[in-house]
């Protein structure tokens, strides 16, 4: 799971770090090298609209609409790669 302002940059990020053998996540890392890139699917589950409001920062939004996810999914242990209580 995961929150960003610029989806593509944290997806490319995530996918060089895999490449790489450098990901954070060693256990998404282990199971990226042993079934394969083709193995896994990133999807977009939810997008924000933004408010009009000149200062308005999505960040607290964006945290609370990945919250939801994480509560609706429980990608915790065997059913995901996310900690409980920590963002990939």
């Amino acid at each position: 799971m995961g929150a960003s302002r610029d989806l593509r940059a944290r997806l490319n990020r995530h996918l060089a770090e895999l490449k790489l053998g450098i990901h954070p996540n060693k256990t998404l890392l282990r199971d990226w090298h042993e079934f394969g890139q083709h193995a896994f699917v990133f999807e977009m589950l939810d997008t924000l609209e933004p408010s009009n409001a000149p200062d308005y920062n999505p960040t607290d939004d964006l945290e609370v609409l990945e919250a939801l996810w994480l509560e609706k999914l429980q990608p915790f242990g065997a059913a995901g790669y996310n900690k409980a209580g920590k963002r990939v």
